[in-house]
């Protein structure tokens, strides 16, 4: 474990903590940095799959989590970094990393949003993948993909479409997708999570706003989740809009069990976003 105290005007962050955990399949490199946008500390748990070591500028797939959970929780929770390192065994997907941020540990759940005196979004856009760069210095010119579940679909849906400058791909699994749905599950008043200079809420408001400008997106839900009318909705407001984009159901609620197994959707698309960039620029 490392510990070091950072010039802040050649580095982005005035603190840096790293410290590396060899586990099945790779390794976990655990990051602490002080955050100017969360206005203190926020964790990433970068995964490097044993393919991926010493490759330069392998794909990063940013995951966000749900509420009530931190930086841990998609790899100790929903052992998402076994799915990848099954996917890449197969072949099925190229090496990737997997950087797992905390969500700024607001409440019981930022909503990845501006609020509070905090830039939760900025945070995902511009921090991590500083902080992935501590932890793998080879990531310089990477590119990025952006998936979460529940809050954290929320959150990849709404700064996907945001920032398809950054994030070649996004993904949502289970997801939150309107504003008031947040209400199902924090304790805090939707009144203390109002954005800061940004009135669209909702994710189909996100998307009309940066219909131009969208990469290619995805998302799917359980049909036993609570959330799975609004997921309906969207994909019905999407069809309307005219917005391409891919959406599917399966069996399942709410629950691990289902992002452990579905996750795999998100790794499959990027790959998939990857090879179709890969053939055009050899055309």
């Amino acid at each position: 474990m490392s510990v070091e105290k950072q010039n802040e005007t050649e580095l982005p962050f005035r603190t840096v903590e790293c410290g590396a955990l060899p586990v099945e399949g790779g390794t976990f490199t655990f990051v602490t940095v002080k955050s100017p946008n969360l206005m203190g500390r926020g964790d990433v748990l970068v995964f490097c799959p044993k393919d991926a070591e010493g490759v330069t500028n392998v794909p990063v797939v940013v995951l966000l989590h749900g509420v009530y959970c931190s930086h841990w929780a998609c790899a100790l929770s929903g052992r998402a970094h076994r799915v990848l390192s099954e996917l890449i065994r197969k072949g099925d997907v190229p090496p990737m990393l997997l950087a797992m941020p905390s969500d700024g540990l607001w409440g019981d759940g930022s909503g990845y949003l501006r609020h509070s005196g905090c830039c939760f979004d900025k945070w995902i856009v511009d921090d991590v993948p500083k902080a992935v760069a501590q932890a793998n210095s080879e990531t310089e010119a990477s590119p990025y993909f952006l998936a979460g579940l529940s809050m954290g679909g929320y959150g990849a849906l709404r700064i996907g479409a945001e920032r398809g400058d950054r994030f070649q791909a996004f993904s949502g699994h289970s997801s939150i997708t309107r504003f008031e749905e947040l209400s199902l599950f924090v304790e805090e008043s939707l009144q203390r999570y109002e954005p800061v200079n940004n009135p669209s809420k909702d994710v189909i408001d996100v998307m009309r706003c940066n219909e131009l400008k969208l990469s290619p997106f995805r998302f799917d839900c359980g049909v036993e989740d609570e959330l799975i009318e609004g997921n309906r909705l969207l994909s019905d407001q999407l069809r309307q809009e005219g917005i391409p984009h891919v959406y599917e159901e399966f069996s399942g609620g709410h629950e691990w069990s289902y992002w452990e197994k579905h996750v795999a959707k998100s790794f499959r698309f990027f790959a998939e976003v990857l090879q179709s960039a890969e053939r055009k620029n050899h055309v």
